[in-house]
């Protein structure tokens, strides 16, 4: 699944054009790597997001397409 889509499934970024922005803008790490939007992601995945001085590690657990809002937050775990 690429990334801009897996951060928008699991409601990590509201809209997948601002998750595509953020790649744009170098914000999304994938395994320490910088992401472009086409990045593909699998399970066991780290994805590093950086937003202004914070930043939000998270493992990839799931890779449904089709996700509710309550099954959306099983898609990830935060790490840090």
């Amino acid at each position: 699944m690429r990334i801009d889509k897996f951060l928008k499934n699991s409601r990590l970024i509201k809209r997948r054009t601002l998750a595509k922005e953020a790649c744009d803008q170098g914000k999304i790490l994938v395994n320490d790597k910088v992401a472009k939007a086409g990045t593909e992601v699998a399970l066991g995945d780290i994805i590093t997001l950086e937003f202004g001085i914070r930043a939000t590690k998270v493992e990839v657990l799931d890779l449904s397409e089709h996700v509710t809002k309550e099954s959306s937050r099983e898609m990830y775990r935060v790490i840090e």
